[in-house]
């Protein structure tokens, strides 16, 4: 199998199929420049939210998706950084190990953002749910913040993930078995 077949929001794409290790493979979702199926991800994933004051993300892949959330909602998004930048003034970090990316990462908040987050209902947001590790980080974030976590959302929970009851999301897509 070259390609997995998904259909989320009204659309339909073909995603690569991509090999883990023990031979487990996923389906690549990448939103990155396909415009039609942020919209429509974005569009359908608001119509089922619990009330929230502003979303979170990190960085990269739940850029585009918290993005239009964020233009279609009116709501403010923040983004959790990779790497501290010069500009972050008080940031506080966070681990991360992430299914599709090697070793271990950060994520980073500024401590302006950290402020504007105290108090507030969060929504996490982000493309794919696997392990569920980038939620926790935000999570961690959310909680050294002050704020309340309202909400899990992403366009697609990956494997397991689409078992939980404590995510919101569009479609399963399946771990590929060989």
């Amino acid at each position: 199998m070259d390609t997995y077949r998904l259909q989320v929001a009204g659309l339909e794409r073909d995603l690569p199929v991509c090999p883990l290790e023990n031979g487990v493979s996923i389906a690549g979702f990448v939103m990155f420049s396909d415009v039609e199926l942020t919209i429509a991800c974005a569009t359908e994933l608001l119509k089922k939210l619990p009330e929230h004051d502003v979303l979170l993300t990190a960085e990269s892949k739940g850029i585009p998706l918290a993005y239009e959330m964020s233009r279609q909602s009116g709501k403010r998004y923040i983004l959790a950084r990779k790497s501290k930048k010069l500009y972050m003034k008080n940031a506080v970090e966070v681990d991360v190990q992430s299914i599709t990316t090697a070793g271990l990462q950060k994520l980073y908040l500024s401590g302006e953002d950290m402020e504007y987050l105290k108090g507030k209902r969060v929504l996490l947001v982000d493309d794919v749910i696997s392990t569920g590790e980038s939620l926790r980080a935000l999570e961690k974030l959310t909680e050294k913040a002050g704020g309340i976590v309202a909400g899990k959302a992403a366009v697609l929970a990956e494997g397991d993930a689409s078992k939980r009851d404590d995510i919101i999301f569009l479609a399963p897509l399946p771990l590929i078995h060989e």
